[in-house]
């Protein structure tokens, strides 16, 4: 067979199992990115690369392919059984995924927050702008979550709407 051909064969043999995998094991692989799912991003892509694109001499032509889907696969069912136990165990939860940090309190910084998970304080007031508030003393709550992200709540804030102005209408007379 031509190698080129068995290449593009191979990476479509792999894009539809990585399809069907994840829909069979479920959308929730993407939906947030955890710890958990970026170390299986890393280990998945890696499994099948051999599998794409590396030609196999001997008595089977198609042992990478079978190698790097059966390890893809072993990937998808430990992601898997891991989602389930930490949606079941919140040590286990806690363990590989952490906890949310409270870096803000009635206005208020808690430095040794800050410092523990190693974000400075403009990077703290770059997340509030994002949320729209414009300082620190105007922030009822601030977290950083176990995904990483910061959230930002705020009573004082009140959303502007910037005013449109009404569209000229034109009539033909």
């Amino acid at each position: 067979m031509n190698e080129y051909l068995e290449i593009i064969i191979r990476t479509g043999a792999v894009y539809l199992f990585i399809i069907i995998a994840i829909r069979i094991f479920g959308k929730t692989e993407l939906a947030q990115l955890s710890v958990t799912d970026l170390v299986f991003i890393l280990l998945i892509s890696n499994a099948v690369q051999n599998a794409m694109v590396e030609i196999d001499a001997g008595n089977d032509q198609w042992k990478s392919l079978k190698g790097g889907l059966t390890a893809a696969l072993s990937l998808f069912v430990l992601n898997y059984l891991i989602k389930r136990l930490t949606f079941k165990s919140k040590t286990l939860t806690t363990l590989l995924q952490g906890e949310p940090v409270m870096l803000v309190h009635d206005g208020k910084i808690i430095k040794r927050h800050l410092e523990k998970v190693m974000i400075t304080e403009d990077e703290l007031l770059a997340a509030a702008r994002e949320h729209g508030v414009e300082s620190i003393d105007k922030v009822d709550l601030a977290v950083l979550e176990a995904d990483g992200n910061i959230s930002i709540l705020s009573s004082n804030f009140h959303h502007q709407t910037r005013k449109k102005r009404p569209h000229k209408i034109i009539h033909k007379q």
